[in-house]
């Protein structure tokens, strides 16, 4: 199971939000690139990133801060924020980022999902970021009537790489995550699952190890391992173990 350690830009800067609230932002470097670069020291295999002001504002914003980062780093990149159109996704796979993340875009146009998916295969993830079982949409300030599961669904013939499922109630709060309802997705569809939010200890990490069978291949973490409650070490031994089917 993959970790992705998690850099979210806004400003220009490496913040935490909470709940996806952008007036509770925590800034943890004003250095992107620098983080980054520490994240593949630590012996992580991939990044995370968001462009946070791009989510909102429907474009790219924070594109020199992502620029800095494929720079810096070998490791491969998935990103998302403000990617709502095929110029955009080849711009930026363009770039070297790896996958790229459409939210906001698998709703409000699926066809360009299904037509990047066929353009450029393994390289396209759905983020489906859920409040209340119903998916958020324009960086999370738009509850959709969309339920999470029928959207993960909508993609299944389509060759998504990946459906990252974040649960907005716990993310950036520390209070553990949501492992039912995550494990619950992925057992009910093909793609494989990237669960993100609320991850708070290792305890979490074994949780969700444990039900590494039902499909889920990675999960994004963030505030966690910036404060030191999770050590790159101990969470990549975790997630790296073999356990033995039951």
């Amino acid at each position: 199971m993959i970790l992705f350690p998690a850099i979210d830009l806004k400003d220009g800067a490496c913040v935490r939000l909470v709940q996806g609230d952008m007036a509770q932002a925590t800034v943890f470097s004003q250095d992107p690139a620098a983080q980054a670069r520490a994240f593949e020291t630590q012996g992580f295999e991939w990044l995370h990133i968001v462009d946070l002001n791009g989510a909102f504002a429907g474009r790219p914003v924070n594109a020199s801060a992502v620029e800095a980062i494929l720079a810096a780093v070998k490791l491969p990149v998935q990103l998302g924020g403000g990617i709502r159109d095929m110029a955009t996704i080849e711009a930026w796979l363009g770039h070297g980022v790896r996958r790229v993340i459409l939210g906001t875009a698998a709703v409000k146009t699926p066809s360009l999902v299904r037509e990047a998916c066929q353009r450029f295969p393994g390289r396209i993830a759905v983020g489906i970021d859920a409040r209340g079982g119903r998916v958020a949409i324009e960086g999370w300030a738009q509850t959709s009537s969309l339920a999470t599961l029928d959207l993960a669904r909508a993609f299944e013939d389509a060759g998504v790489a990946a459906i990252i499922h974040t649960d907005i109630e716990r993310d950036g709060v520390l209070c553990g995550m949501n492992v039912a309802a995550t494990a619950e997705l992925a057992r009910a569809i093909k793609t494989p699952v990237i669960a993100s939010g609320g991850v708070s200890s290792h305890d979490d990490l074994r949780r969700l190890k444990a039900e590494e069978g039902s499909g889920i291949v990675g999960v994004v973490c963030g505030r966690a391992l910036y404060d030191g409650r999770i050590e790159a070490k101990v969470a990549l031994r975790i997630l790296g173990e073999t356990i033995p089917p039951p």
